[in-house]
């Protein structure tokens, strides 16, 4: 490797999921916080559960609210 190209490398960074260390990886950080993880992930735990921590479902329905997808009848005459 070339040097003082490359980040310093952390190979015990503690990955954080709601404040609680949930595992160690390598990586550029000391410290990663997550808002989801395979141990929290309904498709790794079998638990149903609804996931909108930065709130898309709201930002969808805002979008496309009302008559948003009501066909115009005067198109194409």
């Amino acid at each position: 490797m070339k040097k003082d190209i490359h980040p310093e490398f952390f190979p015990e960074a503690k990955v954080l999921f709601r404040g609680e260390e949930v595992m160690t990886v390598g990586a550029t950080v000391p410290e990663l916080k997550v808002e989801i993880w395979s141990g929290s992930h309904p498709f790794y735990t079998g638990k149903s559960s609804f996931v909108d921590t930065t709130g898309r479902v709201e930002k969808f329905q805002q979008k496309f609210k009302g008559n948003y997808f009501k066909k115009n009848d005067d198109k194409g005459k």
